[in-house]
């Protein structure tokens, strides 16, 4: 009866430093992160082993219930748009269109300002439609977008390019170069880019 007794003290060890062993493995796995949807992602896939091929052909997916959200703090949330991302999707995209040889792009807070050659043959009116429209199938609708032919306008936009939203002067300067923007076609005058034109393969990396 003696051995019995002091045989059980000595199991219960045995069996918690197993349950601790376990319970020690399952801490070492990559932490596991759970989005609201339920979705897990496994964050042991650090930036350094990121392969980018694998990361371009992923898609991007969200679910939410509503209940899940704090309603204050989305009436609160802006757009956030990388503006030198934006800025360089869109003069790259323009220049994909057969004629387009040059273009420069700013993009700041709510608007775009976009400076091309036109090409010889093309229309003003099409030129303006093509590069308008590019910026508009990918900003955020609130965006105000001006586009120019005009050679002046690559300087002009040139000069805000290191400016900061907080500088003195910048709303004004922002202003004048719109309205000197705007004496170009704006592409109202051609309803619809012809995106026939544009060369897919054009884009260099």
């Amino acid at each position: 009866m003696l051995n019995k007794q002091k045989r059980f003290p000595l199991l219960l060890v045995v069996l918690l430093m197993a349950s601790g062993c376990a319970t020690g493995n399952r801490g070492a796995d990559p932490e596991v992160d759970r989005s609201l949807g339920g979705a897990e992602t496994n964050s042991e896939q650090g930036a350094g082993n990121v392969d980018e091929n694998d990361v371009t052909s992923k898609l991007g997916y969200v679910r939410y219930k509503k209940d899940e959200l704090n309603s204050d703090e989305e009436s609160r949330q802006m757009v956030s748009v990388d503006r030198n991302k934006m800025a360089d999707t869109i003069t790259r995209m323009i220049l994909r269109y057969d004629g387009f040889e040059e273009a420069a792009t700013l993009v700041t807070d709510d608007e775009v300002l976009i400076a091309y050659h036109r090409p010889e043959n093309m229309e003003r009116e099409k030129a303006a439609s093509i590069a308008k429209k590019t910026a508009m199938s990918l900003m955020p609708r609130y965006y105000d977008i001006v586009v120019s032919d005009k050679d002046v306008s690559f300087q002009e936009i040139q000069s805000l390019k290191n400016s900061s939203t907080l500088d003195d002067d910048y709303e004004n300067t922002l202003r004048s170069i719109m309205e000197s923007m705007k004496e170009a076609p704006q592409g109202e005058g051609w309803p619809e880019a012809d995106v026939k034109d544009r060369d897919d393969n054009a884009m260099t990396e």
